[in-house]
C-alpha cells in the first residue's frame, strides 16, 4: 500500500496495570492476588485493578462498593502517586536513549518517534522489544508496546497482546488492519459513540470506511471528519515532546452526598483555590469555566461558560462557577464537583508543532 503522505516509526508504550503493578511489585505478599489501587472507602473509586482483579469485572473508575460485590476477594490499596511518579521517570529516561521525541500521555504511557534514534536501529519493532526488555530489567514492570506509522494505529496495536507483549502494524497492513478493526477497538471511540455507531449499521473498519464524510459529519460533527481519515490510515498528528494542555482542573469526590447549594458552595470555594495553584504552577489562564457535577446515581453533568478575557484568579472562576451551579435546579443529589478551565493562553504555541511532519518519504522495514 502506497501512503501519499510520509511515514513514520511510531512506538505507543502502554504499561501493563500500572499502579497496581507497582504495588505488586513493592509488596510481594500482592503478587497473584486480585488488588484495587484505591477504592477502599466508603466513597471510594478504583484507580486501577490488577489483571487478577479484572477478570472478575473489576475496572477503574468503578466505585469501591461494586468492585468488592464483583470480587468478594479483593484487596484494596493506598494510591501512592509520588511512588507512581518515581517509576514513571525511570522509564521515560529508558525512552529518552532512543529518542528526544517522547510524548508522555499519562505516567504509564507515552509516544515514541524513532523514525530517527539515538541507536541507529532502523527496525522500530526490535526497538520497542528493547525498550520493553530495559522496563523489566530496571523496574521489575511489564510493558506492552504498538508500533505502526502514526500514533493511532500504534495506540490501537498496542492494546492487542497486553499484558507484556506487543504488536507491528507494517505499511502494508495497515488498509487490512483497519478495516477488519471492530469499532469499538478505534481510539476515540467511546461507548456511546459505539452504540450510536451500531445503530448505524457501523460494526468494522470496513463498514466505517463505505460511508461519505458528509455523512458521519452529519452524524457526528466534527469527529465525523476525523474517522473518515484514521480508517484510511491518516492521522498527522505528530509526536510532541512537549504537550500543551487543554484543560486544567480540580474536582473532588464527597464522603456524603451534597444535596444543598449551600454547602456545594464551600465545596467549590476549596477546588477554586486548588485550581487556581494549579494555573499559576504553569503560568496559564483560560476563557472558558466547565462546572462538572457528578450526581449519586454516577450520571455526569458539565456547565460551561466562555468569557471574553483569560482568567487565572480563584475569586473569578468560583464567581463563574457559582453562577454556573445556579443556572439550572440539580437533579439529585451530589456526590462529585470539578471546575475547569479551558480555551487557554497557550493554545496559539502549539501551531507550530502541529505542523511538523518528516519531510521525506521513507520506505523502511518495521
Amino acid at each position: 500500500m502506497d501512503f501519499d503522505f510520509p511515514l513514520r516509526k511510531i512506538i505507543h508504550v502502554d504499561m501493563d496495570a500500572f499502579y497496581a503493578s507497582v504495588e505488586q511489585h513493592d509488596n510481594p505478599e500482592l503478587k497473584g492476588k486480585p488488588i484495587a489501587v484505591g477504592g477502599g472507602s466508603k466513597r471510594g473509586v478504583v484507580s486501577a485493578a490488577s489483571y487478577e482483579a479484572r477478570i472478575f469485572g473489576v475496572r477503574s473508575a468503578m466505585a469501591g462498593s461494586i468492585a468488592q460485590r464483583n470480587c468478594p476477594d479483593l484487596i484494596f490499596v493506598k494510591p501512592r502517586f509520588e511512588r507512581y511518579k518515581e517509576v514513571s521517570y525511570e522509564i521515560r529516561s529508558i525512552f529518552f536513549e532512543y529518542t528526544d521525541l517522547v510524548e508522555p500521555l499519562s505516567l504509564d504511557e507515552a509516544y515514541l518517534d524513532v523514525t530517527e534514534n539515538k541507536k541507529g536501529n532502523p527496525s522500530a519493532t526490535l526497538i520497542a522489544k528493547e525498550i520493553r526488555q530495559k522496563i523489566l530489567e530496571k523496574t521489575g514492570l511489564t510493558a506492552s508496546a504498538g508500533i505502526s506509522i502514526n500514533k493511532f494505529i500504534a495506540k490501537v496495536a498496542s492494546d492487542y497482546n497486553k499484558p507484556n507483549g506487543q504488536k507491528t502494524v507494517n505499511p502494508e497492513e495497515v488498509i487490512q488492519f483497519l478495516e477488519d478493526l471492530d469499532i469499538r477497538k478505534f481510539y476515540g471511540v467511546g461507548k456511546v459513540t459505539a452504540e450510536k455507531m451500531y445503530r448505524l449499521g457501523i460494526f468494522t473498519g470496513k463498514d466505517l470506511k463505505q460511508r461519505s464524510l458528509e455523512f458521519l459529519d452529519e452524524k457526528f460533527g466534527k469527529s465525523g471528519s476525523y474517522y473518515y481519515h484514521v480508517v484510511r490510515g491518516i492521522h498527522h498528528s505528530a509526536v510532541k515532546p512537549h504537550r500543551t494542555p487543554k484543560s486544567v482542573g480540580a474536582e473532588r469526590t464527597f464522603f456524603e452526598n451534597l444535596s444543598s447549594e449551600i454547602f456545594m458552595l464551600e465545596k467549590l470555594e476549596n477546588i477554586a483555590s486548588e485550581l487556581e495553584r494549579r494555573l499559576q504552577k504553569s503560568k496559564i489562564a483560560g476563557k472558558t469555566v466547565t462546572l462538572k457535577i457528578k450526581y449519586s446515581d454516577f450520571t455526569l453533568q458539565t456547565r460551561s461558560k466562555t468569557l471574553p478575557y483569560y482568567i487565572a484568579s480563584k475569586d473569578l472562576i468560583l464567581e463563574t462557577a457559582r453562577e454556573l451551579l445556579y443556572q439550572s435546579s440539580l437533579e439529585n443529589s451530589v456526590r462529585l464537583l470539578g471546575i475547569s478551565l479551558a480555551n487557554l493562553n497557550t493554545e496559539k504555541q502549539k501551531e507550530a508543532t502541529e505542523k511538523e511532519v518528516v519531510s521525506v518519504q521513507l520506505r523502511f522495514d518495521f
